[in-house]
């Protein structure tokens, strides 16, 4: 039997021959893209991090990063509002001071910001400088030969000749501090706006100089925090303030020692009534200052924005309370109790908060915890009020605790009273004490614990001593930062070119000069069309006629 034959048509010959070409030629190969190893990715991320977006981010975010500083209370500023935040915000405190929010400036993500952003900078300087300078000694760039398509020119025709012409236009622009080249005999090339780019350069390396100000100021400076009463004197030594931050590279012996006694601190607030009512009109701390041990005492004052300097360190009056003077005695009238204690304030009538702790108090241990009213509204219908700042109508309102005072020998703040091993003192109706005195009275305690005794009222100043040689750095570049802003927010970036040729071409007349003048400018430059008309304005002569503006 014979095999029936397969007849192809001349429309299947070149389907086919295309499919068997198609078979037989290769699979096209995707392209290998070069791997960039380790050294290229070390390359490109120097050159992201040296970036000017990356830099104006990382300055953002440190901007954003010090929010905290001023939403939080700040150990190295005020430990006792710390001790107190912690205190009231059990369950979140604790989480936020272990990131670092109550000491933002020291923190390491605080740090490292500044760090990046540091090293940023000085990445994005350094080349950006050796484009400058060379770019300040090359020359104008050669005129283009259409002027006309410049966003602003003028054409004109002058009877001066070509020669004089470009002399005229070379004296208006050295008058504008233009940088003048000819590259040949028929233009002249101009450029200004050259502190632009300086101001610019300026202001980052006075952004990097704040950088080590306040890098220098934490590593040499250090800063104390106390409260001095009225009457009371304060030698200066590191263990003698109540907050003590040295910087990293400070010791013991940098501290200055000298001897403050608070005589008086004047404090006077508006009593006229109105909106400012009882907002603060004066604070000013009257001192006697001996510049060291043993020596002569002179008298000084310490203002708002007005510190003292002593033996190098500068002394700011932060704050001012009240600190009533207390007097705790046992059923036989031996004091076991007798201070200045500071109340700190919580609101702008200063109805204060503080703690009174008597651990040699038998048989258990006695803490008084409440407010201190300047001026008590005497029916405490709305709860202990103070209804004006001044010390007119001084109250103090207390409740009484006994039992261990400080559980497991941890140690806390003076300004709390931890009552997880206390109970409260009942009256003698059964309930909870309430103790109210006003200066010189006395409340026996009940069941022969004692006697608290309200002596009298003192005002108390905050005072912080620190150091910064890192200031006079910031300060500098502060102000070369705005120096630098300027220049580089008002001067222009400007290129006037001219082009000069003779007369007869284009309609103009013979034996006249046809001027083209053209600017440039990098930005948005509303003058760059007054510069072009001066000097159009230069070449012109009362016989020539201009033929051509936009």
């Amino acid at each position: 039997m014979t095999e029936p034959k397969t007849t192809v048509t001349s429309e299947q010959e070149p389907a086919q021959r295309h499919t068997t070409e198609s078979s037989l030629s290769p699979a096209p190969r995707e392209p290998q893209l070069p791997q960039l190893g380790a050294l290229g990715m070390a390359r490109w991320a120097w050159r992201q991090l040296t970036s000017m977006r990356t830099a104006l981010f990382l300055l953002l975010l440190l901007a954003v990063a010090a929010v905290p500083g001023s939403v939080f209370p700040q150990r190295n500023i005020d430990s006792g509002r710390v001790a107190d935040y912690l205190a009231q915000n059990q369950d979140t405190g604790p989480w936020l001071d272990r990131l670092g929010f109550f000491d933002v400036y020291s923190s390491p993500w605080f740090s490292a910001i500044y760090l990046l952003l540091f090293v940023s900078l000085i990445g994005c300087i350094v080349p950006r400088t050796r484009v400058h300078v060379r770019a300040l000694r090359a020359t104008p760039p050669r005129a283009p030969a259409r002027l006309a398509r410049l966003d602003q020119h003028v054409e004109l025709t002058t009877t001066l000749g070509p020669d004089e012409a470009l002399e005229a236009a070379r004296a208006a622009l050295r008058g504008k501090r233009f940088r003048i080249h000819s590259h040949d005999a028929t233009s002249v090339s101009a450029e200004s706006g050259y502190l632009r780019e300086t101001g610019n350069l300026i202001f980052h390396l006075a952004l990097t100089g704040i950088i080590v100000g306040m890098a220098v100021g934490h590593l040499f400076g250090w800063r104390g925090d106390l409260i001095l009463s009225e009457g009371d004197e304060f030698a200066s030594s590191a263990t003698t303030y109540n907050t003590f931050s040295p910087g990293p590279l400070v010791g013991d012996d940098a501290v200055p020692g000298f001897v403050m006694t608070l005589d008086n601190l004047d404090v006077q607030f508006n009593e006229t009534p109105g909106r400012s009512f009882g907002t603060p009109r004066e604070f000013t701390a009257h001192v006697r200052v001996a510049d060291e041990l043993g020596g002569e005492p002179r008298k000084a004052d310490i203002a708002v924005n007005h510190p003292l300097v002593v033996g190098g360190a500068d002394v700011f009056l932060l704050g001012n309370g009240y600190t009533p003077v207390i007097t705790v005695r046992d059923a036989k009238g031996q004091v076991l109790y007798r201070e200045a204690t500071p109340f700190l304030a919580q609101d702008g009538n200063y109805r204060s908060v503080g703690v009174v702790k008597v651990p040699s108090a038998s048989p258990k241990q006695l803490g008084f915890t409440g407010f201190f009213l300047p001026t008590a509204e005497p029916t405490f219908a709305n709860g202990p009020v103070s209804v004006f700042p001044d010390a007119q109508n001084p109250e103090l309102a207390l409740s009484v605790w006994e039992g261990t005072l400080f559980p497991g020998g941890a140690p806390q703040s003076v300004y709390t009273l931890n009552t997880e091993e206390m109970t409260q003192v009942p009256g003698d109706d059964g309930k909870p004490a309430l103790v109210r005195l006003k200066p010189g009275q006395t409340y026996e305690l009940p069941g022969g614990r004692g006697s608290i005794t309200f002596e009298e009222v003192k005002r108390f100043a905050g005072l912080s001593i620190r150091t910064d040689p890192g200031a006079p750095i910031s300060l500098v570049s502060a102000l070369l930062a705005t120096l630098g802003l300027i220049l580089g927010l008002t001067i222009k970036r400007r290129r006037v070119f001219v082009r000069v040729r003779p007369g007869g071409e284009g309609g103009a007349e013979r034996g006249a000069t046809v001027v083209t003048i053209g600017g440039l400018s990098k930005d948005s430059d509303p003058g760059l069309a007054a510069i072009v008309d001066s000097v159009g304005a230069a070449v012109h002569d009362p016989h020539a006629e201009r033929t051509d503006r936009s």
